[in-house]
């Protein structure tokens, strides 16, 4: 995919929705748009409600749950509504794997989506080192493929960043993304201040140390091969196919 053009009134109020899987860069991409100065932020909005759903148990799930909201319909209202502290922008945080089976989509569509991938080698290791198990739902490739099918049949393919070629031209990929979008870029999304922040989720003490330590983004490392389980090999085979079909999609920009 190209570098994407404007598509939107800049006049008018816009939700930002960033489809990402676990263990991805999700969390610094956040802090990139907060740092903007006229972009709220939502981190993960449907955690509590998937907690809830599912019987889950992940780090700090009664603290999420009890912090969030678990009505899948309430926090998709709300997602639809105006931003925090009346900002013109809304940056949410999705995690793909929030999308269980069955949950209706359509509200979707009246979102401006992007889709944030990472190497499943990469993914499946960094998971496994948190957790006993994976599966391909877990790392949110099967629900980002689905998602990226349907919007892309409506006519809205959503811009699709590769985590490693984001990390080696942050500036050209914001500056795109923002172009598409509509809005100016502004340098504050490429550094922000170092600690936690008041729209860090309640999770954010077990996962966020590395986020919290960063004043910017990390630069792109060698991927590597590690050695898996013969089930996260197992997910790897199975997910591999789905990221090359993204991955052939993704948005190109130059350094």
């Amino acid at each position: 995919m190209s570098a994407p053009t404007a598509s939107r009134d800049a006049s008018a109020f816009l939700h930002i929705a960033m489809w990402s899987g676990p263990r991805n860069i999700s969390t610094a991409m956040m802090r990139a748009w907060e740092n903007r100065g006229d972009c709220a932020v939502s981190d993960e909005p449907l955690y509590a409600a998937y907690l809830a759903a599912t019987g889950i148990d992940h780090p700090l799930r009664e603290e999420t749950i009890a912090a969030g909201e678990t009505d899948p319909a309430r926090v998709i209202a709300s997602l639809l509504g105006p931003a925090p502290d009346a900002q013109p922008i809304w940056y949410q945080k999705h995690m793909a794997h929030h999308l269980l089976p069955g949950m209706d989509r359509a509200w979707i569509h009246q979102l401006h989506n992007m889709l944030l991938i990472r190497d499943p080698d990469e993914v499946v290791a960094s998971y496994l080192k948190a957790r006993e198990s994976v599966t391909p739902e877990d790392i949110g490739l099967p629900q980002q493929v689905e998602l990226f099918d349907e919007l892309a049949a409506a006519g809205t393919a959503p811009p699709i960043i590769d985590a490693q070629d984001f990390l080696r031209a942050p500036e050209a990929h914001l500056r795109a993304l923002c172009a598409w979008l509509g809005i100016d870029f502004r340098a504050g999304m490429l550094h922000w201040p170092a600690g936690p922040r008041a729209s860090d989720g309640v999770w954010a003490p077990h996962w966020y140390t590395k986020v919290w330590r960063s004043t910017g983004f990390d630069p792109p490392h060698a991927i590597e091969s590690t050695p898996l389980t013969p089930q996260g090999e197992a997910v790897v085979a199975v997910c591999r196919p789905m990221f090359e079909q993204l991955h052939a999609q993704r948005l190109r920009v130059g350094g």
